[in-house]
């Protein structure tokens, strides 16, 4: 039996129950925050031995059951703040009353709950292929090109789904509550799983839910699904837009406005439970109404770059005055790309950049730049680019050769780990965030999902350790470390350090894993 409600939270918490009537019940809890963070936490309660009705053995009503618990303490199973979705899995649970308690800090919102204890069978949220990025294989004035790998869920479960494109100038969405959140300020938007297909009003009150709530959700039982195949087009007054495009894993978005950047971000639906899961989303600036075959850089400005797949962009830098040597910084947002740079014709550099890279190039009085990007096979290329005379007044950071983090194995203990990184002899700002993954977590993994040109205030404020200011003009000695505590036993983390320039720019240091000791 499984169960899938949108609900509404206030600033005050909200709970909610359910009855698990047998013990070695496997139990799934699902819960997705739509328009802001959530707090919640999963308890579970022991079922009284006590029976009513003057000896009659029948058990005592729900309802009353959780008014004689309703202010003791139960067992915490699970908890959780942010705006990820979220879940809590058991293949064994015991019997007893549940509570599902949600607070959120910021504002009234909306989430999404799935709770069922058939998970095996259910499967109701869409998997994701191996490399669940979205493409931009191709790119106008007015028009962008999108493609991503399809669901195995459709491919090798066969079971139906649906793909959802949403366009918007803002940011990406982790989920597509979030989106219909932001869509319509009325909770009426919003869909419940179809009767006869996951629950009916009888299931409400067997599984626990208030049943106070029933009527609103009923209401929106009437509301029809899209079909498969079918183009369904949501042009709400805010600046966003949701198309369902069926089954198929390539999309050209239209009407768009030259020379602006757009998020883009597709939705996988399972049609039969209405559930749905995240590709990592994209973004992307449209071509000038102009074409201009070369860009031109400004001394000491950053510049965003789009290189399509395959497709080549052409930069061009002539410094007002004499110079002597000409710095290049590139930071590659995504995959690796090949740079070519000529003065006046001849060829200085030409070379992969993958990641953060840094190149001083002789100068030459009155002398021109020419620098050609191409982009790779694999996909769409992101870069910052900054060309500057003057590398003491550049808007990045410096930067040392090495921007690993290293970890002290020997200093690991049950709640805390020491690292340190290499600095350089201008004063910088360092910020360190720390983030809980799985023991399967890996660079490829971190490679493939996140855009790394994104800087710190993408992250969340509780992944925020510190931030420190340090620099050493002796660069033997410029090193800091820093021990991160409050970690949890045998769990594996995250690091990142990311140095912020005085312009304001931040550039991320390779990124760390570390797992606290299980034992101490």
């Amino acid at each position: 039996m499984a169960q899938a409600q949108y609900h509404p939270v206030s600033l005050n918490d909200s709970r909610y129950f359910f009855m698990v009537e047998e013990d070695n019940t496997p139990l799934s809890v699902t819960v997705t925050p739509c328009d802001a963070p959530l707090e919640w936490k999963l308890s579970l309660q022991e079922l009284p031995e006590e029976t009513s009705g003057e000896g009659s053995g029948d058990p005592e009503p729900l309802e009353q059951q959780k008014q004689q618990i309703i202010n003791e303490e139960g067992t915490e199973l699970f908890s959780y703040k942010g705006n990820d979705v979220e879940y809590f899995i058991s293949s064994s649970s015991p019997s007893g009353l549940y509570q599902l308690e949600l607070l959120s800090t910021e504002k009234d919102t909306h989430f999404k709950v799935y709770a069922t204890t058939t998970p095996e069978s259910d499967q109701p949220y869409p998997e994701l292929p191996y490399d669940p990025r979205v493409d931009v294989t191709s790119l106008g004035r007015t028009t962008v090109t999108l493609a991503w790998k399809p669901s195995p869920t459709a491919s090798l479960l066969k079971q139906p789904i649906q793909y959802c494109v949403v366009i918007n100038k803002e940011h990406n969405f982790k989920s597509l509550c979030a989106v219909e959140a932001k869509l319509s300020a009325d909770d009426a938007f919003m869909m419940a799983p179809k009767p006869g297909l996951d629950f009916s009003p009888f299931d409400f009150a067997h599984f626990g839910f208030p049943s106070d709530n029933l009527g609103k959700e009923r209401s929106f039982l009437t509301k029809p699904s899209p079909k498969l195949g079918r183009h369904v087009y949501s042009r709400p007054k805010v600046d966003i837009q949701k198309i369902c495009i069926g089954n198929k894993n390539i999309f050209t978005v239209s009407d768009l406005k030259p020379d602006t950047q757009y998020y883009f971000d597709v939705f996988v639906a399972n049609s039969n439970s209405n559930m749905s899961t995240a590709y990592v989303g994209t973004f992307a600036r449209t071509k000038e109404e102009a074409k201009q075959k070369t860009v031109e850089l400004k001394d000491g400005k950053v510049t965003d770059v789009f290189v399509k797949r395959k497709g080549a962009k052409f930069l061009r830098f002539a410094p007002v005055s004499s110079h002597q040597k000409v710095t290049l910084f590139i930071h590659s947002c995504l995959d690796a790309l090949q740079i070519q740079v000529r003065r006046d014709g001849k060829l200085l550099l030409s070379q992969n950049v993958e990641g953060i890279r840094q190149f001083q190039l002789r100068g030459k009085p009155k002398a021109k730049y020419l620098i050609r990007l191409k982009g790779n096979k694999k996909g769409a290329s992101m870069l910052k680019i900054l060309a500057t005379t003057r590398p003491s007044k550049q808007a990045f950071p410096s930067l040392p050769e090495d921007t690993r983090i290293k970890a002290f194995d020997k200093l690991r203990t049950c709640s805390s780990a020491t690292v340190a990184w290499l600095g350089t002899q201008e004063r910088n700002k360092f910020c360190i965030y720390k983030k809980e993954v799985d023991e399967n977590y890996n660079e490829d993994q971190k490679r493939r999902e996140q855009n790394q040109c994104l800087g710190p205030d993408t992250r969340k404020k509780s992944e925020k350790v510190l931030c420190k200011y340090f620099h050493s003009q002796n660069l033997q000695k410029a090193v800091t470390t820093e021990t991160i505590k409050g970690l949890q036993p045998g769990k594996s983390y995250l690091l990142d350090v990311y140095v912020i320039g005085h312009g304001g720019h931040s550039v991320k240091y390779q990124s760390k894993v570390v797992k606290t000791r299980k034992f101490c």
